[in-house]
């Protein structure tokens, strides 16, 4: 009780720190919701995918960040081998999109309506496409640009409607779009070329065998198993900018250690007097830095409940702001947050306390 009217006799500054803490715990949220949104952005579309093998170019391993191109002929013969039940083609650039006052540029995926395979792994809104004049726009870049369904965009001077939303597919930097295989194949000027292929074997097969098959068969091309190719993937995406934002959380983190320590050092000077009195009295040794631990997670905790408190405004306001900032929490990250933030009351009391020992009784008689 005594920590806590310590606290509460300066109110205003109790509610200023407390709102100090609040906000570089909304930091370390934010940017932790930043990472998952991404990182589900860039991995969901591989994830969703129930491909047993994927084919690329032989130098390539990841379609993260790797480049790759094949001939439609080369799944020809990859569908002849045994064992192999599907093969869909997949065609992966970067194109400009152009709307109403505004170009962008999105991740423009053509694949084979007939099998579906490659397609947006969900539909927010609207229809799956259903002839080459047609397209599916992820649904946070849809928002920005104020488009809707039935809207027209321009890519290279072809005028496509705009059918479908998807969603799982905002990498951050840039959003996939869809079209059909033929459509995409045109826009760039290469028939006959895709990006990699996604195979599907029959049941029971063994999947190592075939892609051992594959890349004997066919020239110039790695056979990749669905896992290893996940991890591929998630080890690219991993070694990107995302990183970057948890080094930024941590800076966050010191921050609020030294906030913490600096506020708890100005409560014990000005308690220096009470302090005394107290070891006067003859007070158990670990009764003070008790107080001043208790001071640390009352402090720590007013400000995780204002973040809380905040967060989730704040961050629907940032989504209708900045439609292409995508985001991501969960109870998990709050309370990953929240163990973090006790181990940082426990280090921001550590430097206060030493300053404990050099209160002395004696003092009181001066």
């Amino acid at each position: 009780m005594y920590a806590f009217k310590t606290l509460v006799n300066h109110r205003g500054r109790f509610l200023i720190t407390s709102l100090g803490i609040a906000l570089c715990i909304i930091l370390m949220l934010f940017l932790l919701a930043i990472f998952r949104g991404v990182a589900d952005g860039c991995m969901r579309y591989i994830n969703e995918s129930d491909a047993d093998l994927w084919i690329l170019q032989k130098h390539t391993s990841n379609i993260m960040r790797g480049t790759s191109l094949l001939f439609m002929n080369q799944g020809k013969i990859i569908k002849e081998i045994p064992g192999v039940r599907l093969v869909s083609p997949v065609f992966f650039f970067s194109s400009s999109v152009k709307m109403t006052g505004a170009t962008a540029t999105v991740r423009l995926t053509g694949y084979d309506i007939s099998t579906g395979r490659g397609g947006p792994p969900e539909l927010f809104k609207g229809k799956a496409l259903e002839n080459d004049n047609q397209i599916i726009l992820d649904r946070s870049f849809a928002f920005k640009y104020n488009l809707h369904l039935g809207d027209e965009v321009t890519i290279n001077e072809d005028i496509l409607t705009v059918t479908g939303f998807s969603s799982g597919t905002n990498m951050g930097v840039y959003q996939y779009a869809f079209v059909t295989l033929k459509k995409a194949q045109s826009l760039i000027g290469l028939p006959g070329i895709v990006s990699f292929f996604q195979v599907r074997t029959e049941k029971g097969s063994d999947i190592l065998k075939i892609s051992e098959i594959i890349k004997s068969s066919v020239n110039g091309v790695t056979a990749i198993d669905r896992k290893t190719f996940l991890e591929n993937n998630q080890h690219e995406m991993e070694s990107g900018f995302l990183p970057m934002l948890y080094v930024i959380a941590i800076i966050g983190a010191i921050v609020l250690t030294a906030i913490l320590s600096l506020i708890l050092s100005v409560y014990i000077m000005e308690q220096r007097i009470d302090y005394t009195i107290i070891k006067a009295l003859g007070a158990p040794r670990g009764f003070i830095p008790g107080i001043v631990l208790r001071q640390a997670l009352i402090l720590a905790f007013s400000g995780m409940v204002i973040a809380v408190v905040l967060f989730f405004p704040l961050l629907k306001i940032v989504e209708i702001l900045t439609p292409e900032v995508v985001t991501e929490s969960s109870a998990w990250q709050i309370i990953g947050v929240f163990a973090g933030l006790l181990v940082i009351s426990l280090i921001s009391s550590f430097f206060p306390i030493l300053k404990l020992r050099h209160i002395y009784p004696l003092e009181l008689f001066k």
